[in-house]
């Protein structure tokens, strides 16, 4: 018959997955975002180790980087950790000298937390690893892909937001 799927490739699996040709089930997506994540996380480790920093810490001088003076709360938020990790984290990135709580001028009860230079040429020193990184991640997309891919990301988390 012209026009109809072969069923094998429709039926959906009960993780979610599509049934392709083969009949195997592919894996569900939120296992494939995992296993992204993982590898990801695994790969960024390696990077930021030699440098003294986990891959939180590294995310969160990151965040920091973009929007320098955000309190505990907001940081830990934007870092994707829990208060409590995040008060732990902001300890040990100022004891090496990563960032400096300051009070907030408009609510002297919050501090703020900002980057110091010394993070700023951490950052500035992982940034070529970091984006060799992500390069390789693409590598095999064309351009148009990777702005479907980026589009495809920020529309998943923002209908799970």
């Amino acid at each position: 018959m012209t026009g109809t799927r072969p069923r094998d490739e429709g039926g959906d699996s009960a993780a979610g997955g599509r049934r392709p040709a083969g009949g195997r089930a592919a894996p569900s997506l939120l296992y494939m975002v995992k296993r992204l994540e993982l590898a990801v996380r695994s790969n960024l480790d390696d990077i930021v180790r030699p440098a003294g920093v986990t891959a939180l810490q590294y995310t969160a001088l990151t965040v920091l980087e973009r929007h320098d003076g955000l309190s505990a709360a907001q940081l830990a938020r934007d870092s994707f950790v829990t208060a409590q990790s995040m008060a732990d984290m902001v300890r040990a990135l100022e004891r090496r000298g990563l960032v400096r709580r300051e009070r907030n001028p408009a609510s002297r009860r919050e501090l703020l937390i900002h980057l110091t230079d010394a993070g700023r040429a951490l950052l500035a020193d992982l940034a070529g690893p970091v984006r060799r990184l992500e390069e390789r991640m693409i590598d095999e997309l064309t351009a148009r892909q990777e702005e479907q891919f980026r589009r495809a990301l920020s529309s998943a988390w923002r209908a799970l937001s």
